[in-house]
């Protein structure tokens, strides 16, 4: 008697939420990293349809586990916010995250680098950026013709989707938000808002201080009201 192995359905293959591999390879890396996504997350905060992710795994087709990726940060508009183990497209209507970011360590290798560019022509991404922090280098890739191409002039570029801007300095890359404002890392973000603390302390304590100053002048001006009748002088008349 011949056994028949019957292959698996979609159901019962396993997407697993982890490809065993670090979030980053340093310091410098995980912080840009996490810059770029909180940044981006607080951007489209009021937008419930953006769903913004940091190292999650993509797997574009159902059925085969085996071809995934995972973005350092990855931008799907027409998605809901929510919390995902990973980004399975055919349970995303199908839509694939239209921009991403790959922050480079000193162990990515050329060839790794070139399959990833592969995976996301191939899959739709619409731009793809590419940022090596130890040597300020920010390579930028648009969709165009139905194939991603190199953003000849990336400095000063404006981002289609996102509608940020990147400005090159010699010593870093700085983002800008559409309102001018410049992405800041976590810790910048709580000083700003210590700031901001601070400043409106300031301002209701002047507040009070001209309210009793305010309070105290017109006491001793009603107390001087007083005595001017008192001796029989009008002060509306003076």
């Amino acid at each position: 008697m011949v056994s028949q192995i019957t292959a698996p359905t979609p159901s019962e293959i396993i997407y697993p939420d982890s490809d065993g591999q670090p979030m980053s390879d340093n310091t410098k890396q995980f912080r840009w990293i996490v810059t770029i996504k909180e940044n981006l997350e607080l951007l489209f905060a009021d937008q419930p349809d953006v769903f913004v992710a940091g190292d999650l795994l993509w797997y574009p087709v159902e059925g085969d586990p085996k071809i995934r990726q995972a973005p350092d940060v990855m931008v799907a508009f027409g998605r809901p916010k929510g919390e995902r183990g990973s980004y399975r497209q055919w349970v995303e209507a199908n839509i694939s995250p239209q921009v991403v970011f790959e922050i480079l360590s000193p162990g990515n290798r050329l060839g790794e680098m070139a399959k990833k560019l592969q995976f996301y022509d191939c899959h739709g991404v619409e731009e793809y950026y590419i940022y090596d922090p130890d040597h300020v280098d920010l390579t930028g890739w648009l969709r165009s013709e139905n194939k991603l191409q190199v953003i000849d002039e990336i400095n000063r570029w404006l981002s289609p989707r996102l509608g940020v801007s990147f400005q090159i300095t010699p010593s870093t890359v700085e983002i800008y938000r559409p309102d001018g404002e410049r992405f800041l890392s976590f810790v910048e973000l709580a000083r700003l808002r210590e700031q901001e603390r601070l400043r409106a302390e300031e301002a209701v304590t002047q507040l009070e201080i001209e309210q009793r100053q305010n309070e105290a002048l017109t006491t001793k001006n009603a107390a001087l009201a007083a005595k001017l009748r008192d001796l029989g002088v009008d002060p509306e008349q003076i």
